[in-house]
Parts: C-alpha cells; structure tokens; sequence
C-alpha cells in the first residue's frame, strides 16, 4: 500500500538568527524566525510524512506553545514524525522538495541539502530531490522577507 503527503512551511527572515535549510546551516545575513531552529525545509517534509500516514501535522506533535521546543533543531520532529511511521508500518520511498527563496542563492548549496536529507531519513541519494526556486522578485518570498519549502513524499506499508 502506498500514500502521497504534502507539506508546506513559510517562515520571515530576520537579523540575528542562523539560516538553516534542510538541516544545514547556511551563511546568510539573515535567518528563519520560529519558535525552533525554523527550518521550514524539515518543518514541510515532516508535515508531508505525517499527513501521508494520516496522523496530523507538526503542530499536533510539536506545538509553538510549549517551551520545551523553543529553539529546538528541526531533526527532532523530523525523528519523531519517522518513529510514529515506522510503529504503524510505514516507511518513506522517495522525497520531492523545492525550496522557495529569492536570497541566498541556493543552487550551489541543493547538493549539500540533499545529502543531510537523505541521512537525517535513512534514504540513498537518489530517493530525495531538491529544487530551488525564486520570488522572481514577487511577494513576500521575492522581496527576501521570507523562505518557504514545499515538500511532497511517497511511503509504502511494509
């Protein structure tokens, strides 16, 4: 049996915050404002996972509104989504991400962001792509005020 999830996360930039896409951290003038690390690339993939298997999303698990989370570094509701699949018997088979950001330019760094995303889910290489795409100028995205990630996933029941 198969299921296709669907997550999406949009986060704004600002001063003072470490950029941090995919579970790399990237240097940039400005980072992702959250209640967590904000990386919005592991924020859409772990909403993908879950909402494939049917059991919610991110905030369900992982509320803004408890402390415990602030300035937590994404991998762990990445992990934690993973665990809930696998104790009902799912796995993910492939990962599909196209990150949204007029600035910085990602297309040096997508190689990077693909390795640590294959290994943060247990997948090889060539089961999880990454794009990368601008604002072409428009909207929030396009002025550099914010990066978003959309993310989509494939999992079977083993």
């Amino acid at each position: 049996m198969f299921r296709i999830g669907s997550g999406h996360d949009t986060h704004r930039l600002q001063d003072g915050r470490p950029l941090i896409l995919g579970g790399v951290t990237i240097d940039h003038a400005k980072g992702l404002y959250g209640h967590s690390d904000a990386d919005v690339v592991l924020h859409a993939i772990t909403d993908a996972l879950l909402g494939a298997a049917g059991i919610g999303d991110i905030g369900d698990m992982y509320p803004d509104t408890d402390e415990f989370y602030k300035g937590a570094d994404s991998a762990i509701f990445l992990n934690g989504a993973l665990e809930r699949l696998r104790s009902g018997g799912w796995s993910p088979v492939n990962f599909d991400i196209t990150i949204f950001a007029q600035e910085p330019k990602l297309g040096p760094l997508k190689a990077q962001i693909r390795e640590r995303i294959a290994a943060l889910v247990g997948l090889p290489i060539d089961a999880v792509n990454v794009k990368a795409k601008t604002g072409e100028k428009v909207g929030h995205i396009g002025r550099s005020e914010a990066i978003g990630c959309h993310a989509v996933v494939l999992i079977e029941k083993r």
